[in-house]
């Protein structure tokens, strides 16, 4: 494989993770518009919220990493080089960071930034 096809990548997701895949695409285009018109309305960022926010992330790459266990046929035992050692890391971190990015934004929403 010499170039890489953004439709490969879809239809492979797409076969992993079903109508999940859609779902998913939906939360992070609706929180990512959320947190951008959040950032709009405070101009700033509230760090007692994003402490929050970081701590709830931990649990959100878990929480990834779970997801991706489930929908691949193999597990963490499986993992054999820094390839694979990777792509656990990355999943575990944008598992944190969408979790942490959706979790300020709903206690943004939610709370005034005087209280949040």
């Amino acid at each position: 494989m010499k170039e890489l096809d953004p439709l490969v990548f879809l239809a492979v997701f797409q076969e992993m993770l079903g109508p999940l895949l859609w779902l998913m695409l939906l939360v992070i285009i609706a929180g990512t518009a959320a947190f951008i018109a959040l950032l709009v309305k405070e101009k700033s960022i509230n760090s007692k919220r994003l402490v929050r926010a970081e701590l709830a992330g931990l649990l959100g790459g878990v929480l990834a990493l779970v997801l991706m266990a489930k929908v691949s046929s193999s597990g963490f035992t499986d993992a054999g080089g820094p390839a694979d050692w990777f792509l656990i890391a990355l999943v575990f971190g944008l598992g944190l960071i969408g979790t942490a990015v959706l979790v300020y934004t709903a206690i943004g929403w939610r709370k005034p930034a005087a209280n949040g």
